[in-house]
C-alpha cells in the first residue's frame, strides 16, 4: 500500500504486478501502458495519452515534482513503512522539538550505545532493542544531546516507554 498526495488530493494505491502497471487506486482498478522516449515517459491510461517526466526528487522527504503534459505537480509519497510509523505515532518526530525517544514496541534492551552528555548526529544508533527475536537499532531522528538514559541493559520495556531523554 502506498499513499500519494497531489495538491489537496490523497490517493491510496497498490500494485498487482512487478512492473507497477496494474493495481488499484482508491479501490478502483487501473491498467496503463508506459514507453520511455528520451527523458520522458509516454503513459496511456483510460484512453488518454500523457507525457510524463520527473523534474526533481527530494529523497529525504519523499517528495518529487513531475511534469505531466507540460504541467508541474508536486507529489509526496508514503510507502508501507511510512504508514506503519504513522500508526506507531512516530510520523512527525523530525518536525517536533526532540525531547525523548520512546520504545516503538515492547522488547528487551540488548545494548545502550550512548551515555549522558554525548552529542549524537541524525541517524546514529542509540539503543539495541530485541523484539520478536529480532534486534532493532533505535536511531536518533535529529542531531541532539543526550540528557539521560532511562533504561538499563537487560531491562524489559513496554511500547511508548521513554528510553532516552534529550537536552
Amino acid at each position: 500500500m502506498y499513499k500519494a498526495k497531489v495538491a489537496e488530493q490523497t490517493f491510496e494505491f497498490e500494485f498487482s504486478d512487478e512492473k507497477s502497471l496494474e493495481g488499484t487506486v482508491n479501490g478502483e482498478t487501473f491498467k496503463m501502458n508506459i514507453a520511455q522516449q528520451g527523458n520522458f515517459h509516454h503513459v496511456i491510461h483510460k484512453h488518454g495519452s500523457y507525457k510524463v517526466s520527473i523534474v526533481s526528487f527530494d529523497y529525504d522527504n519523499k517528495t518529487f515534482v513531475i511534469q505531466v503534459n507540460n504541467n508541474n505537480h508536486v507529489v509526496s509519497v508514503e510507502d508501507r513503512f511510512d504508514l506503519l510509523l504513522d500508526q506507531l505515532g512516530m510520523n512527525n518526530v523530525t518536525n517536533q522539538k526532540l525531547n525523548d525517544i520512546k520504545a516503538p514496541m515492547p522488547g528487551l534492551v540488548i545494548d545502550i550505545m550512548v551515555k549522558p552528555g554525548d552529542s549524537v548526529k541524525k541517524g546514529e544508533g542509540l539503543i539495541v532493542l530485541e523484539a520478536m527475536k529480532m534486534e532493532n537499532i533505535i536511531r536518533t531522528p535529529a542531531d541532539c544531546l543526550i540528557k539521560s538514559i532511562e533504561v538499563e541493559k537487560s531491562d524489559s520495556v513496554e511500547k511508548n516507554q521513554v528510553l532516552i531523554k534529550f537536552a
